[in-house]
């Protein structure tokens, strides 16, 4: 399972600023964007990061290195993160959200809980990985797979699933990962996908997702840790966002492997928001100038993300999948963050709790 930091846990990682300091030659040193000078801050950032432990240490380090500003952060499920944020309403414990997919932010900024900024870098971001207003952009982009041990489903004489309708395989009776929506961006993903692959409707989603869950061993909280449970040959299959499968592979086990769903596969928009009350706004609205950077965008590969990034100059990493030889549906965050709350309820008590046969 990813590691997990505990609810007061902070890394600060201006040591770190050197582990990468070679993917961020060339622009040291340097300040995105303009100065705000009608606020002050500590000259410090607190990151709620919704990516990998290894993403978050590296994104903030190299931060650092780039700009002299002092980084830290906390590593969150994007459900996880949203509650935090909720719950810092009055005194905000953040500064800037960064990592998760966007209809978490686009469900906080409907709550009133993110700032508007809209970075002189995110220009270069096409629109359709950003929001109009400028409550959060993207930063990249992850999409839903499937990840399989090809071993665990040889011995149940199954191919690997190519279809959403695959998982529905009766031998693969606990032999299914995900996690819980309520917790997980990567699991409000596949719930969202399933609405629009049954036509906006929530209660032929769930009707899905009730014929899915005799085959789920267990919801996760994380949505990387089907990934983990697959390569550990506890399951057969997880539904992971792939490039999770890509690099759980690249810790020794060869055995695993990626398809995507024929019907359509959805996918997140990885986003950088303003926390709205930020104490260290300054130094926050520079971390999410250096975000949009092709230079901060490619330095994922190298702690083995393999998100595909938003700035087009970004170079791609050859184990990045190419975005245009999946089938995918299409996703609209604001719609799926407007429902996120209510939807996710509906999940836990119609499907989740209910007893398997």
């Amino acid at each position: 399972m990813t590691p997990q930091f505990n609810g007061r846990a902070l890394r600060s990682v201006p040591a770190l600023a050197g582990v990468i300091a070679l993917a961020v030659t060339g622009c040291a040193r340097t300040s995105a964007g303009p100065a705000d000078t009608a606020a002050a801050d500590t000259g410090k950032v607190t990151v709620a990061c919704g990516a990998t432990e290894e993403w978050c240490a590296a994104m903030t380090a190299g931060f650092t290195s780039a700009t002299g500003v002092e980084a830290e952060f906390v590593r969150l499920s994007s459900g996880e993160a949203l509650t935090r944020i909720q719950a810092g309403r009055a005194n905000a414990e953040f500064d800037v959200w960064h990592g998760g997919p966007a209809d978490g932010y686009a469900a906080a900024a409907d709550q009133g809980l993110l700032e508007n900024y809209t970075s002189p870098n995110a220009t270069a971001i096409p629109d359709r990985y950003k929001d109009k207003a400028g409550s959060w952009t993207g930063v990249y982009v992850g999409v839903l797979g499937f990840c399989n041990n090809t071993e665990v489903l040889g011995e149940k004489q199954v191919t690997a699933p190519d279809s959403w309708q695959g998982l529905l395989n009766p031998a693969l009776k606990k032999n299914v990962g995900i996690a819980h929506p309520s917790t997980s961006g990567t699991a409000y993903t596949a719930l969202w996908t399933q609405v629009l692959l049954n036509g906006g409707a929530e209660d032929g989603a769930l009707a899905y997702m009730k014929k899915l869950h005799p085959n789920v061993l267990q919801y996760s909280k994380s949505g990387a840790a089907p990934a983990q449970q697959v390569a550990r040959g506890e399951i057969g299959v997880g539904i992971v966002f792939s490039h999770d499968c890509v690099a759980t592979r690249e810790q020794g086990f060869p055995n695993l492997t990626v398809t995507f769903p024929a019907e359509g596969s959805g996918y997140e928009v990885g986003g950088v928001a303003l926390v709205k009350g930020a104490h260290n706004p300054v130094s926050a609205k520079k971390y999410i100038d250096w975000a949009l950077t092709a230079a901060a965008q490619e330095i994922g590969p190298t702690v083995k993300s393999y998100q595909a990034p938003t700035n087009p100059d970004a170079k791609k990493s050859d184990k990045t999948v190419d975005l245009t030889k999946v089938k995918l549906v299409e996703y609209d965050s604001v719609a799926a963050g407007t429902v996120k709350s209510a939807l996710t309820r509906r999940f836990d008590t119609e499907v989740a709790q209910a007893p398997k046969e």
